[in-house]
């Protein structure tokens, strides 16, 4: 069958080349028209070897445009105007969207953290950008050629690139994130050579996420709460203090010895502060019992107990200091005034 009008009038949505004819070799003839949308180049193939592309717009195959057609009518054809050849229909638009990621992590030596793995991922957009050498190199005899068909092809060309990129940025993970741009950057210029040997332009770059496992994502959020804490020392005594008080306000809370426990040990710390300072006045009285006065004769002197009013300060110091209640300075006040 002679196909006098050539063309491809609906692209499939990923379809970036379509053959005419699908299968085998077309019968074509001198005359025949060949349409060519704005988005299209049309590549005439014989015998694996490129005749001649068109551009946009309807044209007349004669031997003006496809002058080697001449030679060939006469070897094959018994110089008939009846042609066998294959158009290749090339969809100049971009593709957008393409995804791209590394399904294996990539190895990478952080100052902060030794060796992890990283895994990176992103999108790109490409367009063809020499018809002939893309058919050439890439499409071959297929009949439909589209982005499925290479999407994995380029995934590992830009894999290998990016992993070079990474390995030579030597930049801290901490820091990795505000320079995705400057990577992606540089991840299209060193892959623009890549793909113009496939007859494609790398339009778009990306890169969405440079991720690190769930074990060096924990070490990370540990080092922000700390960094959020500050000093860790008073951060310690303050949880120390509000366990304290919550201890005190409900020893029993919680059904269990928990709250007990903490209330038990508030409330040995404060007994062993108030022993202390019985203590202290204890020896501040036999001290000054012991201390010889001016004159040994007077009985009184010797036996005179210590001073109330160091134990009663004292005791004044505890009780601001809530080392000991108002019940218990009362109590040992009396005590003190009464001896």
């Amino acid at each position: 069958m002679v196909i006098d009008l050539i063309q491809v009038p609906d692209e499939t949505s990923g379809g970036i080349v379509q053959r005419v004819p699908e299968t085998g070799s077309g019968e074509f003839k001198l005359g025949s028209q060949v349409v060519v949308r704005e988005s299209q180049r049309a590549v005439f193939m014989r015998d694996g070897k490129a005749l001649d592309v068109f551009g946009p717009g309807r044209h007349t195959i004669s031997t003006n445009n496809l002058p080697i057609l001449g030679g060939l009518l006469n070897l094959f054809t018994g110089g008939q105007s009846i042609f066998t050849a294959e158009v290749y229909f090339v969809s100049m638009r971009e593709f957008t969207g393409l995804k791209w990621g590394t399904q294996q992590p990539l190895v990478y030596r952080d100052a902060d953290f030794g060796m992890v793995r990283l895994r990176a991922f992103g999108t790109y957009a490409m367009r063809a950008a020499d018809p002939q050498l893309l058919v050439n190199q890439l499409v071959g005899a297929q009949g439909l050629y589209g982005t499925a068909n290479i999407e994995e092809y380029l995934r590992s060309i830009i894999v290998n690139e990016f992993n070079d990129i990474l390995g030579s940025a030597k930049t801290p993970l901490l820091d990795m994130a505000g320079l995705t741009k400057e990577l992606a950057d540089t991840a299209r210029a060193s892959l623009t050579d890549d793909f113009q040997r496939l007859g494609l332009s790398l339009t778009t770059f990306q890169v969405n996420a440079i991720t690190p496992p769930e074990e060096v994502q924990a070490a990370i959020d540990q080092r922000s709460a700390m960094g959020a804490i500050g000093d860790m020392g008073k951060f310690t005594q303050y949880q120390a203090a509000q366990a304290m008080r919550e201890a005190a306000n409900n020893p029993g809370s919680g059904g269990d010895m928990t709250g007990a426990g903490v209330g038990m040990g508030a409330g040995m710390a404060m007994g062993s502060m108030m022993t202390q300072a019985m203590r202290d006045a204890t020896s501040q009285s036999q001290a000054a019992q012991s201390r010889p006065g001016p004159s040994q004769t007077s009985p009184a002197a010797s036996s005179a107990p210590a001073d109330p009013i160091a134990q009663l300060e004292r005791l004044s110091a505890l009780l601001k200091s809530g080392s000991i209640t108002q019940a218990e300075f009362d109590a040992m006040k009396a005590k003190i005034i009464g001896t």
